[in-house]
């Protein structure tokens, strides 16, 4: 059985990896191997890399019904400074890519559960997936458990950057209140995420790769031009509703690498 330390383990190895982009090098997004999302706008600088580590939520009218994307929460930490190449700090390709599954596999979700027996991922070849689709839910009200840093294996911490959820208008919203930065966005466009992506605790899959542009509502800080990436996914895709406990609301684990442009 693969231990709780097995992705940090592979973390570990990939930092030492020579095979690292020359320092310096600039940030440039992942690719699917496939059909990936259009480039940011040239007028747009990076200015964030965070590693979402939260629930996708969904909704199922009957056991028979489709589910339904309605949400998502996720506590957000900042990762900019592990990009490959970055002098003294960036991990190698191979390590960094890994983060996602590695937070997903070895940290408990950041939040409050209705059920906080479902917070622990358990092993890939032993997921904490038996429990029903709503165990995963956040608690009403109070879904954020107080911001803290983790710890990734010997890696410094993973510094806390704020929070992604959906505001009352069901918009998009990533709060990096360690920044004072806002980004509320819309769907631009999606595609699909690489066949070999980590399907997550409960199996389902990972959720695919969006492009998410200003709403043009004036709430991002930093205006019309900001951008969000989400990329490198690993789990939350929809479970079927005849899932036991995906009637009327069912929540999925996930992580994704976020990146921020303005």
């Amino acid at each position: 059985m693969l231990s709780r330390t097995f992705f940090a383990a592979l973390v570990a190895t990939a930092v030492a990896s020579p095979c690292r982009p020359p320092p310096g090098a600039k940030p440039t997004l992942p690719s699917t191997g496939a059909v990936d999302l259009p480039a940011p706008n040239p007028v747009g600088t990076l200015k964030a890399i965070a590693l979402g580590h939260g629930i996708q939520n969904y909704t199922c009218a009957d056991g028979a019904a489709n589910a339904t994307a309605a949400g998502a929460l996720a506590v957000l930490y900042d990762v900019t400074s592990l990009f490959p190449g970055t002098p003294g700090t960036g991990l190698s390709r191979e390590g960094f890519d890994s983060l996602t599954s590695a937070v997903l596999w070895t940290q408990d979700l950041p939040l409050n559960l209705v059920d906080p027996a479902a917070a622990k991922p358990g092993t890939p070849d032993a997921p904490n997936k038996n429990m029903p689709a709503s165990s995963y839910g956040a608690a009403a009200g109070n879904p954020f458990a107080a911001p803290a840093d983790i710890k990734l294996g010997d890696m410094p911490p993973l510094k806390f950057l704020g929070h992604h959820f959906f505001d009352a208008s069901n918009a998009p919203t990533f709060d990096l209140s360690a920044r004072n930065m806002r980004f509320a966005v819309s769907l631009k466009e999606s595609v699909n995420q690489p066949a070999q992506s980590d399907k997550g605790v409960l199996g389902t899959g990972a959720v695919k790769w969006l492009l998410l542009n200003d709403n043009g509502k004036g709430q991002s800080t930093l205006g019309a031009t900001s951008q969000v990436y989400r990329v490198i996914t690993a789990g939350g895709a929809a479970q079927a509703c005849s899932a036991n406990g995906a009637v009327p609301k069912g929540s999925v684990p996930y992580t994704a690498f976020y990146w921020f442009f303005a």
